[in-house]
């Protein structure tokens, strides 16, 4: 890439109709607990087929169906398989009692009440009741940071107790009005409720639930693990659903057969879905759903055929670096590769225009915009999507750095930014590369295959690109809680530290939003100011953009996608919702 007044890129291979590939199709081969000829045959026009995530995640957790292990992903069809006390879905801003049937806090949020569905039954026969909710809150809390979610739930949970068959009684150490909220599924946050008859005596952060010969996973919902293998996993729809039965939904899902198979690449994958070989698959990037458009009349996105492709997701994405190491423990290193970035042409050249910049680490829905606005005047004096080198430089001079033979040095060292995602990043990473090394750092552009080992949960890195799992809804406590020092001890991609900034006057701010009540808006307003007030002159990681889900849905064998003329839910299937989308996917033939 050649260095001048702006960036020159080529735009990336695209796909090319009749390319001389194999279609993708779906592969049994040899597996655990069943062979292939066992399965029963399932048509194609009845089978979902899914293209998630690359293949070494397969080879990982193939036989893991217990959502709390640090290598567990219920992103991956686990999520399927533990049904949920309530859905809620952020594009429709409703809530879908699932599980629980109601729940009630006392007057200061010290205790909540949850009165839960009965004549639900685990697939092998035994009663779902209160105690298996009881008996997972409470294990959740012993296990703590051992296991995902534990650091959520053990520093509010005093007692979890089941007082009768269906309701369950939760008393807190402090107020905690958001605790149901959290439990709640949407986008990947979400408690998963295990049968204690299952579970009890077994070690969560090991357990892995999986024995297809003795019925396992057992679950309460619609579906079955059939076949599992580090190549693909293939879920079949059980012959009956409570929720059928209880009228929460009108019938069984019309999908029979649910099958994920690899992403592998992007070029692959566009293939298989012109071809008709997949139905869905993890987000692509624009230049190449723009190409599987044109190719298969029968593929639509969030916004059908036109720009965006897709719909802003819960994760706006940023440059991390790791405030442990030197020197991006020092803020004014942090603001100037800020400064260095062009984020609109970062959009420009990866995507075509195709996306937007965010300037905050939450994203732009309607009950977050008054935060937005409200921190208006601090993002006027500390501005996070400013592209102004001199600046940079300015901040880099003044924190005793020269410029060396147009590289940026101190102490005879470089300052070096080795940047490291995964595939969904491999269009605006090397971009981002090309305008560090414009401004004189030394960058490279990598994607490891043990990203997810290394980023979040260890120090073993200096700067990634990835996204922020945090608030939603009118609250913004769980893009706050990102970024406190406790934070940092949660396993897993979701709610973690991952900058390792620390500041104990901002941790005591958000422990105090903890326990406001959601409906204090002036109260939230200023804890939000306060909290921002430490965090923007630190700048704990570089915000960048928005992120799309541009997610490519088939209408040749189903229908029913959510989109924006029928928004009932986020359309990834990855999320905890998918569930809301298989009650709506019908057959198209």
């Amino acid at each position: 890439m050649a260095k001048d007044d702006g960036l020159k890129l080529s735009r990336r291979n695209l796909v090319k109709a009749g390319a001389a590939m194999a279609a993708v199709g779906p592969f049994i081969g040899k597996g655990a607990g069943v062979a292939a000829q066992d399965l029963p045959d399932v048509p194609r026009n009845r089978t979902l087929i899914l293209r998630w995530q690359q293949p070494n995640v397969y080879a990982q957790d193939w036989n893991l169906w217990n959502g709390y292990p640090n290598a567990a992903n219920h992103q991956n069809g686990l999520g399927l398989l533990h049904e949920p006390l309530a859905f809620y879905s952020a594009f429709a801003d409703k809530t879908y009692p699932w599980l629980a049937e109601s729940w009630e806090y006392n007057a200061d949020f010290t205790q909540l009440n949850i009165k839960t569905r009965a004549g639900i039954k685990w697939s092998d026969g035994t009663p779902f009741t209160a105690e298996d909710v009881a008996f997972t809150i409470m294990s959740v809390k012993q296990f703590n940071t051992k296991i995902k979610w534990g650091a959520n739930v053990e520093p509010f949970v005093d007692t979890a107790t089941a007082t009768s068959d269906t309701e369950v009684e939760i008393k807190f150490k402090v107020p905690s009005p958001r605790f149901m909220y959290f439990m709640t599924y949407k986008y990947d946050i979400g408690l998963y409720i295990v049968p204690k008859h299952i579970f009890d005596g077994q070690d969560f952060a090991s357990f892995l639930n999986f024995d297809l010969d003795k019925g396992l996973p057992v679950t309460t919902g619609p579906w079955k693990v059939v076949f599992a293998s580090p190549e693909q996993k293939v879920i079949d729809r059980r012959d009956s659903w409570w929720a059928v039965d209880q009228g929460l939904v009108p019938a069984l899902p019309e999908v029979q057969r649910v099958i994920y198979l690899p992403f592998s690449t992007e070029q692959d994958v566009a293939e298989a879905l012109i071809k008709n070989d997949a139905d869905c698959s993890l987000d692509l990037r624009p230049l190449t759903i723009s190409t599987v458009l044109d190719q298969n009349p029968n593929i639509t996105t969030h916004t059908g055929k036109e720009k965006p492709y897709g719909y802003v997701d819960w994760w706006p994405t940023s440059l991390y670096v790791n405030c442990e190491k030197p020197p991006f423990d020092d803020p004014a290193v942090r603001w100037a590769l800020s400064y260095f970035i062009d984020r609109q042409q970062v959009i420009d050249v990866a995507y075509d225009g195709a996306g937007s910049i965010s300037s905050l680490p939450m994203p732009t829905y309607p009950g977050l915009q008054p935060f937005a606005e409200g921190v208006a005047d601090l993002l006027q004096q500390y501005p996070t999507t400013e592209f102004n080198p001199d600046k940079g430089a300015k901040m880099l001079t003044d924190a005793g750095w020269t410029k060396d033979g147009g590289n940026w040095t101190k102490n005879g060292e470089k300052l070096s930014v080795p940047i490291e995602a995964f595939v969904v990043m491999d269009d605006i990473g090397p971009v981002i590369v090309q305008q560090l090394k414009n401004q004189g750092i030394d960058s490279a552009y990598s994607d490891p295959p043990d990203f997810f080992d290394r980023f979040p949960n260890t120090a073993n890195w200096t700067a990634s690109l990835f996204g922020h799992g945090g608030s939603v809804s009118g609250d913004p406590y769980f893009t706050l809680a990102l970024y406190q020092s406790t934070s940092e001890a949660v396993p897993g991609g979701h709610q973690v530290n991952a900058s390792r900034w620390k500041n104990a006057d901002y941790d005591k701010i958000v422990d105090e939003m903890a326990s406001t009540p959601i409906d204090d808006k002036d109260k939230l307003m200023d804890e939000w100011h306060r909290a921002m007030a430490l965090f923007l002159p630190a700048l704990p990681d570089i915000q960048i953009q928005e992120w799309y889900h541009r997610i490519p849905m088939n209408q040749t064998y189903w229908k029913g996608w959510p989109t924006k003329d029928n928004s009932f839910v986020n359309g990834a299937f990855w999320h905890l919702t998918f569930q809301l989308i298989l009650n709506e996917l019908k057959a198209a033939q």
